[in-house]
């Protein structure tokens, strides 16, 4: 499977539960932190309600 890189560039201030635990579940909780996990759907679903807070980008492997 491909690797993906998650960056998170917004704050999780004013956010819902849903995406609070989104972002723990990723292993993200501030601006500037990554974190590099398989793509699968599980991750493609939580990416999906962040997606305004995180940038996603492939990395060559």
């Amino acid at each position: 499977m491909a690797k993906i890189k998650i960056t998170q560039t917004r704050s999780k201030i004013g956010g819902n539960e849903k995406q609070h635990a989104a972002l723990h579940s990723l292993g993200l909780g501030r601006i500037g932190k990554f974190t590099v996990r398989e793509d699968s759907p599980e991750v493609q679903g939580q990416i999906t309600v962040v997606s305004h807070l995180v940038t996603v980008e492939e990395v060559a492997q």
